[in-house]
């Protein structure tokens, strides 16, 4: 018999394809249809991307739920805990959007160093002489500091070495990696460019606040890709007026979209992207393809990769 499986959000064609031919899929791309389905089947799965939420009613409504999953890394948007607590597999797809996050951190901090932006900009409003007043730098000599070891973060590293780059880094424990290990506060001291890499959570949520912020060198650059939460943004905002962080880069903000940020957003020093970084096409189908493949194994008696399932240790 053929599984239920319950689609918050798109996924990509081929992944949708490989659903296709294994189970039953019931969409719910807004309210009204997540209701039509729970009213009408067992739901023995739920498959989110980024926005769609797996909490605890949703899971009431589904008592033959045998795994939810995520097409993504990140899990803010799963009660992975409560889960866990019904035995409930969880899957995403580890270090699948490695490379892509690596390259968009190199690229916001290229624009940011050459101010890239800003000349493009001027251009296209037809002033060439711009070029006369151009003020840019270059990566190539500075100090890279590193919070956050991951796989990401690791890709930043070698391509900021690649650059011409000294890397200093911080991260929960040391790793038997080239680079300098330093704690927080000498990493963010002697950094030209300081670049977060670090998983939300309570040890980390604002871990950027008015104190780290304020010993970071003067005219430095930060980039964020990783979460939003990670930076105290009303002190990043007085930095920025002062002058002391020079720019900031960031493919997430606190609230997205923007309305508290807004000021973050609008400032002349800082460049920001809408959450975008993982949403090549390359990667897109890979995440889509990696997490489908696991949950389709999972309703068909096959074994996931065992990566792919976030809570494996717990629910062993």
């Amino acid at each position: 018999m053929r599984k239920n499986v319950l689609l918050l959000e798109t996924v990509a064609e081929e992944a949708l394809t490989v659903l296709q031919n294994n189970v039953n899929i019931f969409t719910g791309y807004d309210e009204a249809s997540v209701t039509a389905a729970l009213n009408n089947e067992n739901i023995h799965a739920v498959i989110t991307r980024g926005k769609g939420l797996i909490n605890r009613p949703l899971m009431d409504a589904c008592p033959h739920l045998e795994v939810v999953a995520r097409c993504g890394v990140g899990l803010d948007n799963v009660d992975v805990a409560e889960a866990t607590a019904r035995k409930i597999m969880v899957i995403n797809a580890p270090g699948s959007n490695a490379a892509t996050m690596a390259e968009h951190t190199l690229s916001l901090m290229l624009m940011l160093m050459r101010n890239m932006y800003g000349s493009v900009f001027q251009v296209k409003q037809g002033n060439w002489n711009w070029r006369n007043q151009y003020a840019g730098d270059e990566l190539n000599g500075k100090t890279l500091g590193v919070l956050g070891m991951g796989n990401i973060g690791k890709r930043v590293a070698r391509l900021g070495e690649a650059f011409g780059m000294n890397v200093l880094y911080w991260s929960k424990s040391v790793q038997d990696l080239p680079y300098k290990y330093m704690d927080l506060e000498d990493v963010l001291r002697f950094s030209d460019v300081v670049s977060l890499h670090l998983p939300l959570n309570n040890e980390t949520d604002n871990i950027m606040g008015e104190k780290q912020l304020g010993i970071m060198k003067t005219g430095s650059l930060l980039i964020n890709t990783a979460r939003g939460a990670l930076i105290d943004h009303a002190a990043l905002l007085q930095a920025l007026n002062a002058g002391t962080i020079a720019g900031f880069a960031a493919d997430v903000l606190p609230d997205e979209p923007p309305l508290q940020s807004m000021d973050i957003v609008r400032h002349p020093r800082s460049i920001i992207t809408p959450h975008s970084a993982s949403l090549t096409a390359a990667t897109y189908r890979q995440i889509c393809l990696l997490t489908i493949n696991n949950v389709v194994a999972v309703l068909t008696g096959k074994t996931p990769e065992p990566g792919s399932v976030y809570n494996r240790e717990a629910l062993q």
